[in-house]
């Protein structure tokens, strides 16, 4: 009861000197001035009020059944996002190894230990017996005393890190998602541009027999059907190259639902599909959106943390500790109660010289702080280009496409045209050779155009966070108890 008091007297003054230094957490601003406008919105389509936001499986927005079936197999196959996730725990964990710093320790254990004495101690040549057994069952009990806010810093840090580690895991999940879409409509491209040749070898076969039926006739000339061979086999050849890209982006989709290339195969289908209309908002909603620019800033307020626990260092630490428990020489009386022993008492400790250490400590923890708000910035300056760069594309293809498609009708037109005139005798079998080749490549060049308006569409959604946002950040009891 003689300890109480003074135990009673160091923890009140604890708690009343107890302050956590360093400084705290201010988001610092992401750019010097914030756009109040997208500049490429400039005749941008806006979306319908219904449409104010992108939403969670932002995929369905294309209406095609095969990419929704392929998306949802990403989260649950996908190795990379697997090991996020995992890596996510990881951090989880760590933040419960952080939060064990506000508790105190205890130890327990049992020992047996036999000794004897230097005779040339004093005592020790005359004692009756030299060797002595100590049996021992301690308990010990220590406990930091958090005076100046180390351990709150360093949980405030893990804290932060792991949920920079959730941000990391949905931009992750969003970037797969996107390559998987990425790679799907350019195959539904190569399938349209695939069908297309096909057509057009089954239409300059035709042409072919009409040129041999007409050399025969005597009314073409030889070249004239070497010319139509020509084209037939160098459309053959294009359809055939084609193959090539199809197959390798078919194993690119095999790798992101994680299955095996060799076992995986998606059946050939046109592009049909036209870019959803995509709400933009305004560029101050993207700090919230994006799960990039919120993994940038929760590791911006980690670093933050870690100068106030690098500042901790330069004060005094308390501890305070306590053990107990029976002791005897003799195993008849260990475990009785005039064997038990206990001690009990506080401790502080300075660090008086450390060669520059806590300094150089200090330093580097502000360092790395000005490191991560310039990472930050720079993490939402790319979602800004990201943003404008996608629009611009959108709303340009979207121009080139109306273009195109009175190039293709322009072009088909013709092609009929100098046909009809080659059969009259009017013109050479080149022109008519001159208007199938304008119309094969006007015919191609707007199915690539649509392919990169699919493309620039699942880009843009991308940029703009794919319908996550900053309230999904892990928080609260649920990051903290492991849920």
């Amino acid at each position: 009861m003689n300890m109480v008091k003074p135990i009673q007297t160091v923890a009140a003054l604890t708690l009343l000197c107890a302050c956590t230094v360093g400084p705290d957490y201010v988001r610092p601003t992401a750019t010097p001035v914030m756009p109040a406008a997208y500049k490429e919105t400039n005749g941008w389509r806006p979306a319908r009020p219904r449409d104010e936001a992108i939403k969670g499986k932002w995929w369905v927005g294309y209406n095609d059944p095969q990419l929704s079936a392929l998306e949802d197999r990403v989260v649950v196959s996908n190795q990379n996002v697997i090991g996020a996730e995992a890596q996510f725990r990881q951090a989880r964990a760590l933040l419960q190894a952080a939060r064990a710093g506000y508790f105190p320790t205890a130890t327990v254990g049992a020992s047996a230990t036999n000794s004897r004495n230097s005779a040339t101690t004093n005592g020790g040549l005359f004692a009756p017996n030299n060797s002595i057994t100590d049996f021992r069952l301690p308990v010990d009990l220590s406990w930091e005393a958090d005076i100046w806010g180390r351990i709150r810093r360093g949980v405030e840090a893990s804290r932060a890190g792991a949920q920079a580690s959730g941000a990391d895991l949905a931009a992750l999940r969003l970037s797969t998602q996107a390559s998987l879409a990425q790679a799907y409509f350019q195959m539904r491209a190569l399938d349209s541009q695939r069908q297309l040749l096909d057509a057009t070898v089954e239409a300059y076969q035709k042409s072919l027999e009409l040129t041999r039926n007409r050399y025969a006739s005597g009314v073409a000339a030889k070249s004239d059907v070497l010319q139509a061979e020509t084209q037939l086999k160098g459309t053959q050849a294009q359809a055939i190259d084609l193959g090539v890209q199809r197959a390798q982006l078919e194993h690119a989709i095999a790798l992101l639902i994680g299955e095996p290339a060799s076992s995986f195969s998606l059946a050939t289908a046109p592009l049909t599909a036209s870019p959803p209309l995509i709400p933009t908002g305004v560029p101050s909603q993207l700090l919230e959106r994006r799960p990039d620019i919120a993994a940038a800033e929760r590791r911006m307020a980690a670093a933050n943390a870690q100068i106030g626990v690098a500042e901790a260092a330069w004060y005094p630490s308390l501890a305070l500790s306590a053990s107990g428990g029976l002791e005897s020489t003799s195993l008849s009386k260990w475990l009785t109660w005039p064997s038990r022993f206990w001690a009990v008492g506080p401790s502080i400790s300075e660090t008086l010289f450390d060669g520059g250490l806590r300094k150089a400590q200090d330093a580097q923890a502000r360092a790395a702080y000005d490191a991560e708000v310039a990472a930050y910035r720079q993490t939402v300056l790319t979602g800004f280009q990201e943003v404008e760069d996608n629009l611009a594309a959108l709303r340009i293809l979207e121009q080139e496409a109306r273009v195109q498609e009175e190039t293709v009708a322009a072009a088909r037109q013709s092609l009929t045209i100098t046909g009809n005139q080659y059969k009259a005798g009017v013109v050479s079998y080149l022109n008519v050779l001159v208007a199938q080749t304008a119309e094969l490549s006007n015919e191609l060049t707007a199915i690539g155009i649509q392919g990169r308006r699919m493309v620039a569409s699942v880009l843009l959604i991308k940029a703009l966070g794919g319908g996550w946002d900053a309230s999904s950040l892990p928080a609260g009891d649920d990051l903290e108890k492991g849920k």
